[in-house]
C-alpha cells in the first residue's frame, strides 16, 4: 500500500493513487485505535474528492468505536475550534490546502486540539493502517454538528464592535472556503464586502488558491484599486493562511503583519509572551518590547510554534508565512482573527494600511523568502555559517542558522516541507545594505552548490 501521503505534519498525496476512500477507511481506524480516541469531529474542503474521503473517513473512525461529530464543509480552524470547543477527544480535517487540485489530504488533532504530527502519532497511525483491523464490539455512531453560529460569536468576540466604523474590504476566498464565513460576519459588521473569486468550488476555476505565489495576488489588489478599499485579504483553500493588500494594492509580507498583530493584541491584554520564528525577528522584537510584551522565539512550523505557545502560555504567535496563533483559539492558527484585528485598528486608528506599515519596512527592510534548490544543503549552510559567523554579534541555531551582526541579520534553513534551502535577511533602515548582502549570499549558496 502506498502511504507516501503521510507527511512530517499532515497527509497529503495525489487522488486516487496516493490517497482515496478505501486509504481513508483504514486511517480512521487506525486513528482510534492509536489516539483512544471516542468522540471525533470531522470537517472537509471544497475539493471535489472531499466529501468521499471523508465519509469513508467517518466510516472507519466509527467502525472502530468512535462517535463522529461531522460539521461538514468547512475551514481547518473549524476543526480545531469545534474540537477544543466541544471538548472531543480529536478532530480530522480532510484537506490539501494549497496544493494542486488532484491532491487531498488531512490534518489530525488531539484532545484541546493538540496538533498531531510525526513525532507525536502520525508515524505510528501511519503504521497501524498496514496491519488488518477487526470491527468494534460497539460501532460508533454518526451525528452531524452545526459550528458555524458558535465559531462566528467565537471570532466577534476578539474585537470590539462598538468601535468599528463602515470600511470597504475586497475579500478573495480563491473559490475555497473562506466566502461562507464572510457571508456570516457580514452580517455582523459595518463593512462593505467585494467578493472576488467568491463561491466556492473544487474545480478551482481561477487557479489553486495560494496568495503567497505572485502570479495569484493580481486579482485582489486589482479590485482594492478600482473599489477604492481600505485593504484587501486574501485566503488559501482551507483558509487557515490570509494575507494582506494595502490601499494601494501592495501585497503586505507577512513579516510585518506579525509585528502588527503583536503590537495590537499586547495593547488589547496590557502584556503577554508572544511567539515568533527565527526567520526574520527585528521588527517584531521592537513593536513587542515597545507594547511591554516579552518576544520568545520558536522553531518554525505549527506543531513548534503551538507547544512553544503552551509551553508559555503566550497570547499571540506569528509566523511570517502568514500563519497567526492565538491563544483563546485553542492556540490554534486562524485566517479570520488576524484580518478582524487589522479591520479594528484601521478603524480606531483613522490610519491607512500603507500607513501602519510603511514605517516598519523603512526601520527594518527585509529580503522576503527566497528559496533555493540545493544538491547538500547540510554542507551548504555549514560552509555559510563558518564563513559568515567570524565577526558576528550572534549565531543561533533554533532553526537553521541565524546569523547577526551590529546593522543586518539573516535567516539560512531547510525547508520542513520542501527539498530546499530558505534565505531570510533584514537590516537596519538600510535597503541597499540588506540588498547588497542578500546578492553576496545568493551568489555564495550558488558558488558552494556548484563546487558540491
Amino acid at each position: 500500500m502506498d502511504l507516501s501521503c503521510f507527511k512530517a505534519y499532515d497527509l497529503r498525496g495525489r487522488v486516487p493513487d496516493q490517497l482515496n476512500p478505501i486509504l481513508a477507511e483504514k486511517i480512521g481506524r487506525a486513528y482510534v485505535e492509536i489516539t483512544g480516541a471516542k468522540k471525533v469531529i470531522v470537517g472537509y474542503d471544497i475539493r471535489l474528492s472531499s466529501p468521499d474521503i471523508a465519509e469513508a473517513l467517518s466510516s472507519g473512525l466509527m467502525a472502530a468505536g468512535a462517535d463522529v461529530f461531522d460539521i461538514g464543509l468547512c475551514g481547518t480552524e473549524q476543526v480545531y475550534f469545534a474540537t477544543s470547543h466541544y471538548k472531543m477527544d480529536g478532530g480530522i480535517m480532510v484537506t490539501a490546502s494549497h496544493n494542486p487540485k488532484d491532491h487531498n489530504g488531512m490534518k489530525m488533532v488531539g484532545p484541546e486540539s493538540r496538533p498531531i504530527s510525526s513525532d507525536n502519532g502520525l508515524n505510528e497511525i501511519r503504521d497501524r493502517v498496514l496491519e488488518p483491523f477487526a470491527d468494534a464490539a460497539e460501532q460508533g455512531r454518526y451525528e452531524p454538528l452545526e459550528v458555524m453560529s458558535a465559531y462566528v460569536d467565537h471570532l466577534l468576540g476578539y474585537i470590539d464592535a462598538g468601535s468599528l466604523s463602515p470600511l470597504t474590504i475586497v475579500c478573495n476566498a480563491g473559490n475555497g472556503g473562506a466566502g461562507l464565513v464572510i457571508d456570516e460576519l457580514e452580517q455582523h459588521l459595518p463593512f462593505e464586502f467585494v467578493k472576488v473569486h467568491h463561491q466556492p468550488d473544487g474545480h478551482f476555476p481561477n487557479g489553486v488558491p495560494n496568495p503567497i505565489l505572485p502570479e495569484n495576488r493580481a486579482a485582489t489588489a486589482d479590485a482594492v484599486i478600482a473599489e477604492g478599499a481600505a485593504m484587501g485579504i486574501a485566503w488559501d483553500g482551507d483558509y487557515d493562511r490570509c494575507f494582506f493588500f494595502d490601499e494601494n494594492g501592495r501585497f503586505i509580507e507577512g513579516y510585518y503583519i506579525v509585528g502588527l498583530l503583536a503590537d495590537q493584541f499586547l495593547h488589547k491584554t496590557g502584556g503577554g509572551k508572544v511567539i515568533h520564528d527565527p526567520r526574520l525577528t527585528w521588527n517584531t522584537l521592537d513593536l513587542v518590547k515597545a507594547a511591554g510584551g516579552e518576544a520568545i522565539e520558536s522553531k518554525t512550523g505549527h506543531a513548534f510554534i503551538k507547544q512553544k505557545m503552551r509551553d508559555e502560555d503566550a497570547v499571540y504567535g506569528g509566523e511570517m508565512s502568514a500563519h497567526h496563533y492565538f491563544r483563546d483559539f485553542a492556540y490554534c492558527d486562524s485566517g479570520m482573527i488576524p484580518w478582524l484585528l487589522v479591520a479594528e485598528r484601521l478603524c480606531q486608528s483613522g490610519q491607512t494600511l500603507s500607513s501602519l506599515i510603511d514605517a516598519r519596512i523603512e526601520a527594518y527592510p527585509a529580503s522576503g523568502e527566497i528559496n533555493r534548490t540545493i544538491a547538500d544543503p547540510p554542507k551548504v549552510i555549514a560552509a555559510i555559517e563558518a564563513k559568515y559567523s567570524v565577526g558576528a554579534k550572534s549565531v543561533s541555531h533554533v532553526d537553521g542558522v541565524s546569523i547577526e551582526f551590529d546593522d543586518w541579520r539573516f535567516n539560512l534553513r531547510m525547508s520542513n516541507t520542501e527539498p530546499v534551502v530558505r534565505l531570510n535577511v533584514e537590516s537596519r533602515a538600510d535597503i541597499p545594505l540588506m540588498e547588497e548582502k542578500t546578492e553576496e549570499l545568493l551568489a555564495e549558496m550558488d558558488r558552494l552548490n556548484k563546487e558540491g
